[in-house]
């Protein structure tokens, strides 16, 4: 079992090259905004959304690394100057690694100005419906 944490800043193509890594491998993708999009429309951007957004991603890490898949892409944010974040990823890193997965990090960046254009593509906008509704990068991207 493998898993590959590709993280990077908002709008900088995390869900893109997963989708090209899910449709050139046998990983399949988890980006970050399938449970952000399923909560929004009954919790808003709210720490009881972020909370059962968490709680959801990690009860599927537990139940995908136990499985015989070849592994999976998880896209998300990566604040390195938040300790939570750091305690975050080691415990999805620990749920992988005790059940014998492997996990690579992957780190994407790009200029401003090639994000803010990438910010509003059509791939994005169709698989992130709550970024139509705002036309800035934001802390959720």
């Amino acid at each position: 079992m493998k898993l590959v944490l590709l993280f990077g800043p908002q709008a900088v193509g995390k869900m893109t090259v997963g989708q090209e890594l899910e449709r050139k491998t046998e990983l399949k993708l988890f980006h970050n905004h399938m449970t952000i999009e399923l909560l929004q429309p009954f919790f808003g951007f709210s720490e009881e959304m972020w909370r059962i957004s968490t709680m959801m991603r990690e009860e599927i890490f537990e139940a995908y690394s136990k499985t015989d898949h070849y592994g999976m892409v998880f896209t998300f944010m990566w604040a390195f100057n938040e300790q939570e974040d750091w305690k975050w990823v080691e415990k999805v890193t620990s749920i992988f690694e005790s059940n014998g997965g492997e996990v690579y990090f992957v780190e994407l960046e790009s200029d401003l100005d090639v994000r803010l254009k990438r910010n509003v593509t059509p791939n994005r906008l169709e698989h992130k419906p709550s970024k139509g509704m705002s036309r800035t990068l934001r802390k959720d991207c």
